[in-house]
This record gives structure tokens, sequence and C-alpha cells, in this order.
């Protein structure tokens, strides 16, 4: 069914916009990185599933949307950690994100947002630190956009400048992956 409205279009939007920039950065990754990739590639399935199964609300969608995010990211901030020899961080937030969507079935819908905005405000400030560190431009970059999304998500508006809270989260989302491509392009350059 196509969108009607402006809402419904801007969502479309948001949720095409993150799955082909995920999708890109799936594909470009993956010779350097297939955990990345396979984070990348997560995000992209969970937004074009959306798509695909009509923007309303169902749930099964937003479970399988929530336990894309909660595995995805910390598979981006794996490939950060793992590179740079800090592997018990690596392992700790992938285990983390692995019990969480394990765990996802007995959380209310409240427990499960809480949950997900606090993997990504994690995966945003372990990311943040091994860019400065590092002086990964793109990947500070992508720390704070995908910082900027936590703490967007966690606002009481229910919409952001002219458009609706969840697309802007999206939208940030996808320029945070976006960033974090490129950060982790450069990383593995700068490590061949």
């Amino acid at each position: 069914m196509a969108p009607q409205s402006y809402g419904e279009w801007s969502t479309a939007l948001s949720y095409l916009a993150l799955a082909l920039v995920s999708l890109y950065a799936a594909v470009s990754t993956a010779q350097a990185s297939r955990g990345a990739a396979a984070g990348f590639l997560l995000q992209a399935l969970a937004a074009a599933s959306v798509l695909a199964g009509g923007l309303g609300t169902d749930e099964d969608g937003l479970a399988g949307s929530w336990a894309a995010t909660v595995i995805s990211l910390p598979l981006l901030a794996f490939d950060f950690h793992w590179v740079n020899g800090d592997r018990s961080s690596a392992n700790l937030l992938l285990g983390g994100g692995m019990v969480l969507a394990v765990a996802g079935g007995h959380l209310g819908a409240e427990a499960r947002a809480v949950a997900g905005q606090a993997v990504v405000l994690v995966v945003a400030v372990t990311i943040l630190i091994v860019a400065v560190f590092t002086t990964n431009t793109s990947g500070i970059w992508g720390g704070v956009v995908l910082g900027a999304t936590g703490f967007l998500s966690r606002l009481d508006a229910e919409s952001l400048l002219p458009l609706p809270k969840d697309d802007v989260c999206r939208w940030t989302l996808a320029l945070g992956s976006w960033a974090y491509h490129r950060a982790l392009h450069a990383q593995h350059l700068q490590w061949e």
C-alpha cells in the first residue's frame, strides 16, 4: 500500500534511506570486515522488512527492528575494538547485544525501548572513544551522530523540526551508519 500522507511519506523515506545506506555500507565493507558488514546488513534488512510489511505498528516488525538494533550496532563496535586490540570490550559488547536480543521476548515494550537506547548510547560512546584515540575523524562524527540518535529517541516531543521524532532518529542513524562506514574504511587502511 502506498503512503498517503506527508507523515507516511516521511516515514517511508527515512526507512528507505536507512536501508540503502546500510546496504551500501554492508557491501563495501564485506572485504575488510565481515562482522561490521553483517551489522550493516542487519540494519538494512530490518528497515527493508518494515517497508515491505507496511508502515503500520506491527509488533513483530518492531520486535525485529529492535533485535536488529541490539545485534547490529554491537557488531559495528566489535570491529572497532577488535582491530585496535581491545578484544575483551569487543566480546563484551557483542555478547551483551546477543543476550538482549534473546531476552527481548521477556521484556515489555518500555524495557525494550530503554535497552535499545542504552545499546545505541554505549556503542556510540565506545566507538567515539576508540575513534578519538586513533584520530579517526569519521568515527568521531559517527559516534557523535549515533549518540545524538540515542538522545533524540529519549525526548518526549512527538515531532522534531517538521518531521516525526522516529523519522529524525532513522535519518540520524543512516547518517551515523554512513560515517561508521567511512571510519571502518579509514581504520582498515591505517592497519594495512
